[in-house]
């Protein structure tokens, strides 16, 4: 799937050790009524039991100035949180991303293991959309393994 460029988000939940999170390149918007989008998580991942056991999640839609928490949230699970500056967890207890333009929160609808991920279905509950106060970002993409920038074919 390296030859197939994808947006890039980062998913976020609470839980009992604390906060988590992890990269997601699989995000996709399922249904409008209800609103319904999902993502996929590996078994491998190490955010899975955590993923497993959520009630809600907070997905964020990183901008191409955002590569760096892409990096971040797909390192080793310690440090992802380490930098109490980066986030602010919402009142319902799910970390948010400090500067990320768009970010929805979501109830965990369904969970379906398939092959070596789990599919993951959330009901939106909540979206941030700061775009009208600043211009959006360009989308952070990720393809052949390194992160990129969009960039227009029309003039």
């Amino acid at each position: 799937m390296r030859h197939y460029p994808a947006g890039v988000t980062v998913v976020t939940l609470n839980s009992e050790r604390g906060p988590i999170g992890f990269t997601a390149t699989s995000f996709a918007s399922l249904s409008l009524e209800p609103p319904l989008v999902s993502f996929n998580i590996a078994h491998t991942s190490s955010s899975l039991d955590a993923m497993l056991g959520a009630d809600s999640v907070v997905i964020h839609f990183l901008g191409e100035h955002q590569h760096h928490l892409a990096q971040r949230f797909s390192r080793t699970a310690d440090e992802r949180f380490s930098d109490r500056s980066l986030w602010t967890p919402l009142d319902t207890g799910e970390p948010v991303l400090h500067g990320t333009p768009i970010w929805v929160r979501a109830t965990v609808h369904h969970r379906i293991p398939i092959g070596d991920h789990t599919f993951v279905v959330g009901l939106v509950t909540r979206v941030h959309d700061n775009t009208d106060e600043t211009p959006a970002a360009a989308p952070l993409l990720y393809y052949q393994g390194r992160y990129h920038r969009p960039t227009s074919l029309d003039r």
